[in-house]
């Protein structure tokens, strides 16, 4: 399937490794032009070396950024002042008991998952708004639904991105412009495994954490396993394109069916 993207210019938030990745090299086989970021200029190389090996021809370029600081946002602004598609895939997690989340804590959190994506799309939402056309993503998390009792501040930020998200879409009522959430469930990403690391006993092979974590954890998850980066790469490539016109102001899931709501 064609999904008409080429030439379009999408920035990817967070997309060195994990789902970021999988969303940045799925867009780059569909012909967009991809502006990956990372922290490092190390880790940005070798992501772009990745996107090319599959896809040669691909325009792929990138911007060390950290999202916790404002005035790196700022700098990646001024680098990349326009884009068609801008993917707020940026976030952090981490385990931790709720009475040991400190402000600090919270704050971090709510800087790096939620405002990242405010002051992208606070530029670059208007300019996609004038020109009548573009996509906006966050990659929200099942967690937003199912606030994880392991990581309430985590969960919190997933939730507000929602309300972002929708907030947003019904500004672009009658033009080209959409602005959707993806809600990926459990991923086998990188952050994930360490994850499982922390949240495994000793002594327990990384196949039996995971077995655990969905019988207790997740125990809800009809897929029963760690959902692919790819598997949710394919719905937000989809969402991006112009196919996707009709899905405005949505929380799309892939969640591996953990979400019990038909709603």
């Amino acid at each position: 399937m064609d999904l008409q993207l080429t030439n379009k210019v999408a920035l990817v938030t967070g997309s060195t490794a994990g789902i970021g990745l999988a969303i940045a090299r799925r867009l780059a086989a569909e012909g967009a032009e991809v502006i990956i970021t990372g922290r490092t200029e190390a880790r940005i190389q070798e992501a772009r070396s990745a996107i090319l090996a599959e896809t040669p021809e691909a325009v792929v370029r990138g911007v060390a950024v950290d999202f916790g600081k404002a005035d790196e946002v700022t700098q990646l602004l001024h680098h990349v002042p326009t884009v068609d598609i801008l993917v707020n895939n940026i976030g952090i997690f981490e385990p931790k008991p709720f009475a040991e989340i400190s402000d600090e804590d919270w704050m971090r959190f709510f800087e790096v998952n939620v405002l990242s994506g405010v002051r992208l799309s606070r530029h670059y939402f208007p300019i996609m708004l004038a020109s009548n056309w573009g996509r906006v993503l966050f990659i929200s998390s099942e967690s937003a639904l199912q606030i994880p009792q392991e990581m309430i501040h985590y969960g919190t930020t997933k939730t507000a991105q929602l309300g972002v998200a929708r907030g947003m879409a019904e500004l672009t009522k009658g033009t080209g412009v959409t602005v959707n959430a993806v809600l990926p469930g459990p991923t086998a990403s990188e952050g994930v495994d360490e994850f499982i690391k922390k949240l495994a006993a000793e002594g327990k092979t990384k196949a039996e954490a995971e077995h655990d974590f969905f019988q207790h954890a997740r125990p809800s998850s009809l897929l029963q396993r760690f959902i692919t980066t790819d598997e949710v790469a394919s719905m937000v490539v989809f969402l991006c394109s112009p196919l996707a016109a009709a899905t405005n102001g949505a929380s799309v899931r892939v969640d591996g069916g953990v979400v019990r709501s038909i709603g």
